[in-house]
């Protein structure tokens, strides 16, 4: 199997290097489409031989192609890319917001799988929900889903709107997460802690709290109760926090991302 990723950011980067590290596919048989000289070198000196800067009869080689590339820059790229593909080609888009349709409309393919990962695949600690095509065979998704859980673990949905949700939630979530951490440790540095002691408290804290959930099977709602002693101080901060509507008001952030992510497949 060839595969072709084109984009070598961050993404595409994470892709080569779990790939080829999970031994899924040799460096050979894997091949970089890159927008700059810089970063075709980059990959050459990492053993990636087959990195490009430019389109070319190699695309039709390729049994999977993978685009890492900004949605806002789809429409420039497409008609480049167009003249290279074979109709049977299968194409994953991690690309946010932009529907199967759209890709399918721009580039004449009908085998589409549709992918969206966070930023801790690049250290395999990942989620990515995923969608496909009617086109796309059970085989063709199994092998999809192995690539995938090389960064982490995978969801796949049916229903693909559902992947602009996920846009919302664990594409953007790592965000959030260091928003209420960063918040977490002004305070604690304002409360007369060093940055170095105010971040190993709030650091510590969220890796302890996530390990500790996932080892027992408590809702979020039944460990609250457990920290939260009657008349605490745990208690009174969760007040303030209700005071401000702080829960609807993250509720308002997410749905105004899964908007954005919509409006960025228009």
């Amino acid at each position: 199997m060839k595969i072709l990723i084109i984009g070598g950011g961050n993404m595409g980067k994470t892709y080569a290097d779990s790939f080829t590290a999970n031994k899924t596919i040799t460096k050979e048989n894997l091949y970089i489409l890159n927008h700059s000289q810089e970063k075709a070198d980059y990959f050459k000196m990492q053993g990636f031989q087959n990195s490009f800067i430019a389109v070319g009869d190699y695309i039709r080689e390729m049994d999977l192609i993978i685009l890492a590339i900004k949605p806002q820059d789809a429409k420039v790229f497409y008609p480049v890319l167009l003249p290279f593909l074979k109709e049977k080609q299968l194409l994953l888009s991690i690309m946010a917001g932009v529907t199967m349709q759209g890709i399918e409309e721009n580039l004449s393919l009908v085998r589409v799988v549709r992918a969206m990962p966070n930023l801790p695949t690049q250290i395999g600690m990942g989620i990515t929900g995923f969608t496909a095509a009617a086109q796309v065979t059970r085989e063709e998704l199994f092998m999809i889903q192995n690539l995938l859980n090389t960064t982490g673990k995978s969801i796949y949905f049916e229903d693909e709107n559902k992947l602009d949700a996920v846009t919302a939630i664990s594409g953007s979530g790592p965000a959030y997460v260091y928003y209420f951490m960063e918040s977490m440790i002004s305070t604690a540095k304002d409360m007369g802690f060093s940055a170095a002691e105010a971040e190993l408290l709030v650091e510590q804290t969220f890796m302890g709290a996530v390990h500790l959930k996932n080892i027992h099977q408590l809702s979020c709602a039944e460990w609250i109760a457990k920290v939260a002693s009657k008349g605490g101080t745990t208690e009174v901060a969760l007040k303030t926090f209700a005071q401000f509507e702080v829960k609807g008001n993250i509720g308002k952030g997410l749905n105004n991302a899964l908007k954005r992510a919509k409006e960025l497949g228009n």
